[in-house]
């Protein structure tokens, strides 16, 4: 294809128009030559700064023009697909079951284009942001990198390796012409009946802040400056990982202080980072829903955080507020009101259109609050390019499932394997051993995926491409020909080194996943482990779920317990750890309870659980595993003047076992530190080493430590990494 339609060429304002006239030429061809214009408006000018741009844009927007770019609609809504243009909408997205045919790439990033042009006919020329939940990985797009749940990468408690992972989705996401999304959820999971667990990082708010490295991974370190720039969203604002009872979309009845000390930290570490969106919870504090609750979203997220960018509505979350189906001008004047700047309507945009119109000509939506998201919204237009820049650039076309980024995502399933019981050292397995393999999930992409994959929901079965955990066993051992393979557990005999059971979850999403009844192994789990328990062989179990399940009555009876969580489409990452080539170094991001009936169990409650917040083994013995991550380090600049700044990192034990020094990792990007106190300082190849002082290092879980720095250049957004002895 021609390069006038990749997203990293600027494109001149009447070649946009004169490609978005153009809808009737295939995605991959190029649009006609057209001359430059003499003179650009404001708005079109690139080299005029963003804040600049925004107040022409708006000057030339009529009533409709805003309230278009408020509208945030589902593709399989748009018919025709020239409403597009006339409803002036300003955001398309894909939920979760919404596709294309086929499902790949390439007609992804044709459907986009052909979406966009439509965009750009209307007079002012404004492009679309189109948005889509790449929650573990690129995951509406069959044969994408799909990668471990959230809360598989909180156990391996690594900002770097989870911001090289929002690197590797930005990439992908970009070779598929979208430009914005949903993610990372920033949600503190209290209590494991909630079906949304494995979107959590873990249950305190300490890691999920940590993590917000992701965002920096989709974004760059500012929105637009370098290729593959994905807008990224801080979800779901706020609390929601706290409803009683873990009942999705529930009532979080938590006092304010809780609120601030549990749930919020991550969303301030987020806006600190410039996370461009974010989206509001449907569930409520205290009984006000987020998406009516002017407090928290005005005063506190835009207020007092200082957030800048702009707020989304969950799906069809504004048409709850009154409990009853269809939009009301009531609700969408107290969602507006309250700060929702867009709303994900997403089916009926017509009747939303015009009862937000009437809203605004009553005077109860003041002309006010709709420039101010109508600022929001076009600022992160414009950072991101899309101005000049509104087509797909299929130079990150071929990411989608590469090897590069395949080898990352096994990375990343390796380094979260948590080992909860190793008796009498059966792991590492022998390479030559005769094996045994069962279990539902042994062989079965689909369930080692779980939700939000091909599909809202997802499903068991092929839904995919991808290893699981089964064909990593057989590509592992010396001869495939020993590992035998039956679901049920049906022929075993004691003949076997080690019987290998892959059971858990089968996949779900959202309320659907919610288990108020307990948390316990299906019917054929149970029925498989008790064929393999009579056979006399050692049982290994490797646990595929999105959170902790009931096995306590059931651990007697196994040798070794590999929690592996939800780990995607590279299940040789499971059997790189059961075979030693990697030892396991998972923590647990959550408690594990001794049954259902304790939950929420959550660090420092005084519950005495199975399994406490941090632990995990490793192959050198029975103790905590090996602490890369067992301790945290975030770098903040505390001011700047030009061509220098100075910054403060904080150093924090996020483990369970005590250390006795740190050192803390961070790219210079071109910067250079001239003085350091409270640490040694070594540099190379454009990385900062610090390495605690004599009187510094020794940190008891919990505990925190600083060091800080001056430094010539500019201060960007790097992400420290803390690794503990």
């Amino acid at each position: 294809m021609s390069l006038l339609l990749a997203r990293r060429r600027p494109v001149t304002a009447l070649a946009v128009c004169a490609a978005a006239l153009a809808l009737a030429v295939p995605a991959v061809a190029a649009p006609e030559p057209v001359a430059a214009p003499a003179a650009l408006l404001p708005y079109q000018d690139a080299s005029l700064p963003v804040p600049d741009r925004v107040t022409d844009l708006l000057s030339r927007m009529t009533l409709d023009d805003k309230l278009g770019q408020m509208t945030q609609i589902e593709k399989d809504a748009l018919v025709p697909q020239s409403d597009l243009a006339a409803y002036r909408i300003g955001s398309v997205l894909s939920g979760g079951d919404s596709t294309v045919s086929p499902n790949n790439a390439r007609t992804w990033a044709d459907t986009y284009d052909s979406l966009q042009r439509t965009a750009l006919t209307t007079p002012l020329g404004i492009p679309m942001i189109y948005g889509i939940d790449a929650v573990h990985g690129h995951n509406a797009v069959r044969g994408a990198t799909l990668f471990p749940h959230n809360i598989a990468l909180g156990a391996t408690r690594d900002p770097a390796l989870v911001q090289r992972i929002g690197r590797a989705v930005a990439e992908e996401v970009s070779g598929t012409g979208i430009d914005w999304d949903f993610a990372p959820c920033l949600c503190v999971a209290r209590d494991d009946r909630w079906g949304r667990t494995y979107e959590s990082y873990g249950e305190t708010p300490e890691l999920p802040s940590a993590l917000t490295a992701f965002i920096t991974g989709l974004q760059g370190d500012t929105l637009g400056a370098g290729p593959a720039s994905v807008l990224a969203t801080a979800k779901h604002y706020l609390g929601d990982g706290g409803t009683s009872g873990g009942v999705d979309q529930g009532d979080t009845k938590v006092s304010e202080a809780e609120l601030r000390a549990v749930h919020l930290p991550p969303f301030k570490e987020a806006v600190r980072r410039g996370v461009g969106a974010v989206m509001l919870s449907y569930s409520s504090w205290n009984g006000v829903r987020s998406h009516a609750d002017k407090y928290l979203v005005t005063d506190v997220l835009k207020g007092e955080l200082g957030f800048t960018g702009f707020v989304v509505s969950d799906w069809a979350a504004v048409d709850q507020l009154d409990g009853q189906s269809g939009f009301t001008g009531a609700e969408i004047s107290t969602a507006v009101n309250a700060g929702v700047d867009m709303v994900m309507v997403p089916h009926d945009y017509k009747k939303f259109l015009t009862l937000l119109r009437g809203e605004v000509t009553a005077g109860r939506v003041a002309a006010s609050r709709i420039d101010d998201a109508n600022r929001r919204i076009l600022t992160k237009k414009f950072q991101l390019g899309l101005f000049e820049q509104p087509f797909t650039d299929r130079s990150y076309t071929a990411t989608v499932g590469s090897a590069a980024h395949r080898e990352l995502a096994r990375q990343a399933v390796r380094a979260s394997q948590v080992l909860l019981k190793n008796d009498g050292g059966v792991l590492p397995l022998p390479k030559s051993a005769k094996l045994f393999v069962a279990g539902k999930s042994a062989d079965d992409i689909g369930n080692q995926n779980g939700g939000w994959t091909v599909g809202w929901q997802g499903r068991s079965g092929p839904v995919t491409d991808g290893t699981t955990i089964l064909q990593g066993i057989r590509s592992a051992v010396t001869d495939p020909s020993r590992v035998t393979y039956d679901r049920y557990g049906n022929g075993i005999d004691s003949g076997y080194r080690a019987a290998v059971a892959v059971v858990g979850e089968t996949p779900y999403a959202e309320g659907r996943g919610d288990r108020p009844g307990g948390l316990g192994l299906d019917q054929e789990d149970l029925a498989t482990l008790a064929r393999l328990k009579a056979s006399g062989v050692p049982v290994v179990v490797v646990l595929v779920s999105g959170r902790p399940l009931d096995v306590s009555d059931r651990l007697p009876d196994w040798k070794a317990l590999l929690a592996s969580w939800l780990p995607g489409t590279e299940g040789a990452g499971v059997s790189d750890v059961l075979f030693g080539d990697y030892a396991p170094t998972g923590r647990l991001p959550v408690s594990w309870p001794r049954t259902s009936a304790q939950e929420p169990v959550n660090d420092g409650d005084g519950k005495d659980p199975l399994f406490p917040y941090g632990y995990g083994l490793t192959y050198s013995g029975t103790g905590p595993a090996p602490a890369p991550g067992a301790c945290t380090a975030r770098l903040r600049t505390t001011s700047s003047w030009q061509g220098g700044y100075q910054a403060e990192v904080t150093v924090e034990n996020s483990g369970t076992a005590a250390l006795t020094g740190w050192s803390v990792q961070w790219e210079l990007g071109g910067s250079r530190v001239t003085s350091l106190w409270n640490g040694s300082l070594s540099t190379a190849d454009g990385r900062a080493t610090v390495r605690n002082a004599a009187f510094n290092g020794a940190l008891a879980p919990g505990a925190t430590t600083s060091f800080g720095f001056t430094a010539d250049g500019t201060a960007g957004t790097p992400v420290p990494h803390c690794t503990g002895d």
